[in-house]
């Protein structure tokens, strides 16, 4: 798959797995080379690792297109009334193909289903494509994490509030 692809990405295009140790090697080296993990220093085998970690309440699921592993997302299933999204990385081939819409529609279904109250995700200052990404998808910025992840480096926390079923 490339970017010139034209035809518009289906939900039905895009599966969730439970992450295997192999995805999380190939995903963790490559996404370890683009932002906000390059810009962060991030070592592919420190992305490896939070990607095959295996957590009850915080499971890892590769992302595939068309049975391509494409990127991955990590989601916390509890916190502050509803999941935080921990981890949505996009393989650059993938990108600007619809796969974050499809991953993002996909964490709001499996909220939705538990009656969640609330979405959360975090994005670095920075990442001025993601704080837009996710601000077009109905979330606001609720609170500014100062020198969280680096010292001099902020974290936006945002919210989309879930209307009842």
């Amino acid at each position: 798959m490339t970017g010139a692809r034209s035809e518009k990405l289906q939900a039905r295009d895009v599966r969730f797995e439970a992450m295997s140790r192999a995805a999380a090697e190939r995903l963790g080296t490559a996404l370890a080379e683009i932002d906000p993990w390059a810009r962060y220093a991030y070592a592919p085998s420190a992305l490896t690792a939070y990607l095959a970690g295996q957590e009850a309440d915080a499971p890892r699921f590769a992302i595939h297109v068309n049975g391509t592993l494409a990127g991955a997302i990590g989601v916390r299933r509890n916190w502050l009334r509803g999941p935080y999204l921990q981890f949505l990385g996009i393989l650059p081939c993938f990108q600007h193909q619809g796969v974050g819409s499809v991953a993002l529609a996909w964490f709001e279904g499996e909220a939705r289903a538990v009656r969640a109250q609330n979405l959360w995700v975090a994005a670095s200052d920075f990442n001025t494509r993601a704080l837009a990404f996710y601000e077009h998808r109905g979330f606001h910025r609720v609170a500014t994490l100062e020198d969280l992840v680096v010292e001099g480096g902020s974290e936006i926390l945002l919210r989309k509030r879930l209307s009842p079923i």
